[in-house]
């Protein structure tokens, strides 16, 4: 078992008070927050060591190069990369998705090929490849959600045909928290060669990552989900697909040589770096994925799917609560409405009691329309969180509830 308290610790934001009451933080979904050792190595890294990488010879250039290489070393191994070429650092997530979607619009995908997407994708996973489809005139065919928000990999396999280019899918909702059979989709997309893409957004905080096990050629997720500084992601992709794949950006740093007639490109992964990349970010999130290897995934787990037990039952028990997504396996991510109450006046009188959760469409507007409502209240823990936070929520949502009905 965790050491939840001493845990706690480590997040200096956790001891905060919110309208006079201890902050109760339920939104990690959208972001995580920050153990006092990755802060420190921002303020190490800006106080000793700021420098721009791989154009310098001097003594902090290649001080900032060579974290910033073993950054991305760590990485490929926290994910069991084949090498560390295969990670590309970008901005995020989205940015990620982005730079996938425009290199393989101008590159692999051709008038008439198929993308297939899931009801449940966030619109980072699905608006590039809408924008795709729209340079390459190909097409995208949606994957729908069982009645209680999982997939059929069964379903899925009839609609695979030989126009189906490019399979995408979350491995985690970021909506419902339910974990998607990711590997079973990619045997299942390597048995009919198609390219296989996977959104680890929501995964990545709270599940081990196997990029050969889960058997992708692409695979994205963001740092500041997992503990590390907002606006550093990962674009993982298997080497032989990177080394197809042409830049989406051109300028310094992507490049071989330049001259005024052509232009050769790096080889992966700094093809796809293209100007100063977010050099602290990737070192807060070698620090970050280091601290979370310290504590032990197994330990977070078993914490986790206590936490997830708890908040289940307890939501279970309100009466007029409707959660959207019932399938399990689950990470401690809970979407719900409550009958006669507007999700965003819920979340405001919450946040009186100094409980932070979402509210809205969680960029995931098709899955709110399957759904016939117009947004959500989304709760969503981390290891960080405790028992005792939950029942200090199940408190405030009944008073909510008297308050706004």
């Amino acid at each position: 078992m965790l050491d939840v308290a001493r845990i706690r610790e480590d997040f200096p934001i956790l001891a905060s008070e919110v309208n006079e009451r201890p902050l109760v933080y339920f939104d990690n979904s959208a972001t995580s927050q920050k153990p006092q050792v990755v802060i420190d190595a921002l303020v190490e890294f800006y106080s000793r060591k700021n420098s721009n990488i791989h154009r310098g010879v001097h003594h902090l250039s290649e001080v900032a190069s060579g974290e910033y290489e073993a950054s991305r070393t760590k990485v490929s191994q926290y994910i069991n990369a084949s090498r560390p070429e295969e990670i590309v650092f970008t901005n995020s997530t989205t940015g990620s998705i982005n730079l996938l979607a425009d290199s393989l619009s101008r590159s692999y995908l051709r008038e008439g090929d198929e993308i297939i997407v899931t009801e449940a994708e966030h619109h980072s996973n699905l608006v590039p490849w809408q924008m795709a489809c729209e340079r390459s005139k190909a097409k995208i065919r949606m994957l729908p959600m069982e009645d209680d928000g999982s997939l059929s990999v069964e379903r899925l396999k009839g609609m695979i045909g030989e126009r189906t280019r490019l399979l995408t899918v979350s491995h985690v909702s970021n909506v419902l928290g339910i974990v998607n059979p990711v590997e079973e989709i990619g045997a299942l997309a390597s048995a009919n060669d198609v390219m296989y893409v996977v959104d680890a957004a929501q995964s990545i905080p709270h599940l081990p990552i196997d990029v050969n096990r889960i058997g992708c050629d692409f695979l994205a997720f963001s740092g500041h989900k997992v503990l590390a500084e907002s606006g550093i992601g990962v674009l993982y992709g298997r080497h032989d697909r990177l080394l197809d794949l042409p830049p989406s950006q051109g300028g310094g740093g992507m490049v071989n040589k330049v001259t005024m007639e052509r232009t050769t490109y790096a080889d992966p992964p700094l093809r796809f770096e293209a100007g100063t990349p977010n050099i602290s970010g990737a070192l807060s999130l070698a620090v970050a994925l280091d601290y979370m290897s310290d504590i032990g995934l197994r330990d977070i787990i078993e914490h986790e799917e206590m936490l997830t037990a708890h908040m289940r039952e307890g939501l279970e028990r309100f009466e007029g609560l409707q959660l959207y997504g019932t399938a399990d396996p689950r990470v401690p991510l809970f979407s719900f409405n409550i009958d006669g109450i507007h999700h965003y006046d819920l979340g405001l009188v919450l946040d009186k009691m100094g409980v932070a959760v979402r509210t809205g469409t969680h960029c995931a507007e098709p899955l709110m329309e399957r759904y016939g409502v117009k947004g959500s209240v989304r709760a969503s823990l981390a290891f960080y969180n405790t028992i005792e936070e939950i029942d200090v929520f199940f408190e405030s949502l009944e008073k909510a509830v008297v308050l706004l009905g």
